[in-house]
């Protein structure tokens, strides 16, 4: 890989870029893959019928409506809990994408498991570590880290997760405090959540401090305040506790606040920037299991181990999505810690573009199981779960138009001020194993205007452009990066016309057409920059073929000019995809030793 770009190279981009991380990062990432190893050995070979924490068992519980006893019973032995609660706070908490990492082996067996016993609680207590004084903090790192539960009360799936809708309302009392009221039919954990953490209207009024963040124990409710709801039954993740509440004329104290009156709006914008990246970067983990079954299905029964040649090109390209879905949600996690002023962008980015990708993969994954993705069973059952999870994991925070909203209204001012104008990020975003300094809440801001990744495309380009003379990949890779900066330059022209009110803008329909090719281009920044973050390593992620392969679907989507991919480029994903499900290893970047 001598002639590859160089970490020397991008020396230059690190100048300007973030304080080193603490001495102490380097092991906060051996513990956490330490942590993931631990619970992928503890939980153990999913296809075993006798595991009490394989498919058979999850898939069981999934057709009763049941959650997985023994499996959850195993997480709180191992307490997951802490992995949610900051490290300062006696917690694991430190890095995000270590945090991803840790819950893989969860989300690779059980979506829903992943969600119902885990990440809800950060979801939920993710704006106690922003906004919550020292009290609050130590209270609810104590009820986590002791296998307590949190749950989040605020947007309606039916409402295309807008956060300013007005379930919950609490009107000021007048011997101080509120008084609750509102009700929400679909609430994960609303049955056997220790703690809620509501995000309630405060104000008459719309506008950004019409809400405000309050932090409840159902067990010191007034009797009669609150009521609970039937448990709703959804067509996915089945096994998760959905159920309502209803709150009327409830009155609680004025310390239930958290942060000031109408920090609502802002707290959630600023936490749901970790969600977003978060949910995405456990989520891939489902899919890298379908792939798997995909990759059964395709060579069983076959004597030399291939699958037919109909089914190689989809393999392939789907290994490809997988590895571009997690160079994305990696560098998203990364840079919540390293760019805590413009993570907002990346963010959106990553939870617009991904759920989209990992669906039609599942899509074109089914035409490789064919009647395997119908079996009920250990070995294939858990497609049909995860084509059914996957919807309602998608749609469980920050949809699709609240991450439009973040976007569509700064594309202007990107074209204007930022595009081919800022210095590339530091390298050690797209650097999987470089430490990064700790996450914190508090320092998360919606205020930066740099779109790292745009100038790390551009970069990338211009070091890719001597190489194309190194053989027909080269000369395909580099094409491919120039016809990314091309799609940058038209949406450039395109997105600096836009009307300079940003209410106008959301309201114009080309904007969130814009905003759809814009997250693909960072997308595929984010593919170059983790290849280019393994060049001089002896690793197939370091091979140009996969981000040749990545870059062309991708382009495809976009309906860019791409050029043809050379013939060379798909045998050796393929290869790759085959060797790893033979030794056991994971389809993301990672590539990591799993059970089974």
């Amino acid at each position: 890989m001598s002639t590859t770009p160089t970490a020397v190279a991008r020396a230059a981009a690190d100048t300007a870029g973030p304080p080193a991380p603490p001495p102490d990062a380097a092991e906060d990432t051996a513990h956490g893959v330490e942590r993931a190893a631990r619970l992928e050995r503890l939980l153990g070979d999913p296809c075993d019928p006798h595991n009490p924490h394989g498919y058979r068992a999850l898939l069981d519980a999934d057709a009763q409506r049941h959650v997985p006893e023994a499996t959850e019973a195993l997480l709180t032995d191992v307490r997951l809990g802490a992995e949610f609660v900051p490290r300062d706070l006696g917690g694991r908490l430190a890095r995000p994408d270590v945090l991803a990492r840790a819950l893989r082996p969860v989300f690779r067996r059980d979506v829903a498991l992943g969600f119902g016993y885990g990440i809800t609680s950060l979801f939920g207590a993710s704006a106690v570590w922003a906004a919550g004084d020292e009290r609050r903090r130590a209270d609810t790192a104590r009820l986590l880290l002791s296998g307590g539960r949190a749950t989040i009360l605020h947007h309606e799936l039916a409402h295309a997760n807008a956060i300013l809708r007005d379930e919950f309302t609490a009107r000021s009392a007048p011997g101080g405090g509120f008084v609750l009221g509102g009700r929400k039919d679909v609430v994960i954990n609303a049955d056997r959540a220790d703690r809620f953490v509501m995000y309630a209207r405060t104000a008459t009024s719309a506008g950004p401090r019409s809400h405000s963040v309050l932090f409840l124990d159902p067990e010191r409710l007034p009797p009669g305040g609150l009521r609970r709801l039937p448990r709703v039954p959804t067509h996915g993740m089945r096994g998760s506790r959905f159920a309502g509440l209803e709150f009327t004329d409830c009155p609680v104290p004025a310390g239930t606040l958290v942060g000031d009156v109408g920090d609502g709006v802002q707290l959630a914008l600023r936490t749901f920037m970790v969600n977003r990246c978060l949910i995405p970067g456990t989520v891939v983990a489902g899919v890298d299991s379908a792939l798997r079954f995909a990759v059964r299905a395709a060579t069983e029964g076959r004597p030399t181990g291939q699958p037919a040649r109909r089914h190689q090109a989809v393999l392939a390209g789907v290994f490809a999505d997988l590895l571009a879905c997690d160079s994305m949600a990696v560098t998203g996690l990364r840079a919540l810690s390293l760019l805590p002023d413009s993570a907002h962008l990346v963010a959106a980015a990553v939870k617009l573009t991904m759920p989209d990708l990992l669906r039609e993969d599942l899509e074109e994954l089914a035409t490789v199981l064919g009647a395997h993705g119908y079996d009920r069973g250990p070995l294939y059952g858990g497609f049909q779960k995860l084509v059914r999870d996957l919807p309602v994991a998608g749609l469980g925070h920050a949809g699709s138009a609240a991450c439009q909203a973040v976007l569509v209204p700064r594309l202007r001012a990107l074209a204007r001020r930022s595009w081919f104008c800022d210095e590339e990020p530091t390298a050690r975003l797209f650097l999987l194993s470089a430490p990064v300094p700790p996450l914190d809440y508090r320092k998360l801001s919606l205020s930066g205007g740099d779109d790292v990744l745009t100038a790390s495309l551009v970069g990338a380009a211009e070091r890719l452009g001597p190489l194309r003379g190194h053989g027909p990949l080269w000369a395909a890779l580099a094409d491919l990066a120039d016809a990314f900066v091309q799609e940058m330059r038209a949406l450039r022209e395109q997105c600096a016309a836009l009307p300079q009110s940003a209410q106008a803008t959301l309201a114009d329909p080309r904007a969130c057409t814009l905003a759809d090719r814009y997250v693909l281009v960072l997308a595929a920044a984010a593919c170059l920059g983790v290849w280019e973050g393994q060049d001089g390593m002896d690793s197939f992620l370091a091979q140009p073929e996969w981000v040749v392969l990545a870059l062309t679907r991708i382009g495809r989507r976009l309906g860019a000019r791409v050029p043809e991919l050379p013939d060379t480029a798909t045998g050796p994903v393929l290869d790759e995809v085959l060797l790893r499900y033979r030794e056991g290893r994971s389809f993301d970047v990672y590539d990591t030793r799993i059970a089974g």
